[in-house]
């Protein structure tokens, strides 16, 4: 198993939603405002994923049923989200950039929505995504929780390589330069020339040099 790096469990703080407010908001959404105020997330949630990236079975948009196995043999950047989260919608041009630069390298990213099936195929109509989109609502969050993610929130991004192995789980909002730096070390993995354990430090170094980004200490 692999615990979550320090940096990731800080980052759970500045997420807006954690999943166990995600389950509270499925199951009394009618008396939630449209930005629900949810439980505050621990400082040090005890969070620990899994060397491999879990199989699960959601339906498209289209209402058909997809087996996240149906991408094995690629790179996977998985990305849960949900259509009240602002951070969430924030993602997506990101996303759709990073789906059309990466598609040629075996790379694919899969959008996870854990909300009410009619909100997402609403917000669809007017925010176009460019790369699949599983939709679930206990069911996707029953997926989130399968990475080993129950204190954290949405969004949170799953990067696997592409033998299925997690090389990390980015809690909060995802920006270009860190997607770049993961999935530029994913290739080396997936090349020969770099074990996965040296992979997942290096991930971890490279972030941390980063820094955090002006939108990661906003309010929504």
């Amino acid at each position: 198993m692999l615990k979550l790096p320090r940096g990731l469990q800080w980052a759970g703080l500045v997420v807006v939603a954690g999943l166990a407010g995600v389950g509270a908001y499925l199951a009394s959404r009618d008396l939630l405002a449209p930005e629900p105020l949810l439980p505050p997330v621990p400082a040090n949630p005890a969070t620990v994923i899994p060397e491999r990236r879990p199989d699960f079975t959601l339906l498209d948009r289209d209402g058909r049923p997809r087996a996240i196995s149906e991408w094995d043999g690629k790179a996977l950047v998985i990305n849960f989200w949900a259509t009240w989260c602002a951070p969430c919608r924030r993602e997506i041009p990101m996303l759709n950039e990073l789906a059309r630069d990466e598609r040629n390298r075996s790379v694919e990213v899969i959008g996870i929505a854990v909300d009410f099936r009619e909100d997402v195929l609403k917000y669809l109509q007017k925010m176009p995504i460019d790369y699949t989109v599983l939709i679930g609502e206990q069911e996707g969050l029953d997926s989130a929780r399968a990475f080993g993610i129950e204190a954290v929130g949405l969004p949170f991004t799953a990067f696997t390589d592409r033998s299925g192995r997690i090389a990390t789980i980015h809690v909060g909002e995802l920006h270009r330069p860190q997607a770049d730096i993961i999935l530029k070390v994913i290739q080396e993995v997936d090349s020969g020339r770099m074990a996965m354990a040296e992979a997942r430090a290096q991930i971890r170094a490279k972030l941390a040099k980063l820094g955090p980004f002006e939108s990661d200490t906003q309010s929504d």
